[in-house]
């Protein structure tokens, strides 16, 4: 079975949040590796790199460069002891699939142009499972049919 994280399923596991445990809980019992895309991975790194700003400008937001740097270090070793199942799409497809998404669902619903990404991404994986702790982007994925189990 393919399980496609998005960018909330995977700060959850590699920064402590209110999420983390239930990530790392299902991470550990999956039986197949995460399918990642170099999208997913793009947004996490510019995500970890927009806190340590954030922090950099007010101490009340985000967080260090110390710790960025160590979840930077985190990710970098997971793909190098290949954690997760890195797959090339075929971008053609999944901007076919996404402009289908966007048509059906965000004037309705609302959504962000990244999520929409993600969703297709996973849907042209075959995913069947799609892992995420963002309320909209679970409603998008479970009206297109994915199991959410997190």
């Amino acid at each position: 079975m393919i399980t496609y994280p998005d960018t909330s399923f995977l700060c959850s596991l590699y920064r402590k949040q209110a999420t983390s445990q239930r990530a790392v809980n299902f991470h550990k019992g999956l039986s197949e590796k995460l399918t990642v895309s170099s999208l997913l991975l793009l947004e996490f790194r510019q995500s970890i790199r927009l806190q340590m700003r954030l922090f950099a400008k007010d101490r009340s937001k985000g967080f260090s460069k110390l710790e960025a740097a160590a979840v930077l270090r985190a990710l970098n070793s997971d793909l190098a002891a290949e954690v997760f199942r890195m797959v090339a799409p075929d971008w053609a497809d999944v901007h076919r699939i996404a402009e289908e998404l966007s048509g059906k669902h965000t004037e309705i619903n609302g959504h962000r142009l990244v999520d929409i990404l993600h969703l297709a991404t996973a849907l042209h994986f075959g995913a069947e499972q799609f892992l995420t702790f963002d309320a909209n982007q679970k409603r998008l994925a479970e009206a297109e049919g994915m199991q959410v189990p997190v």
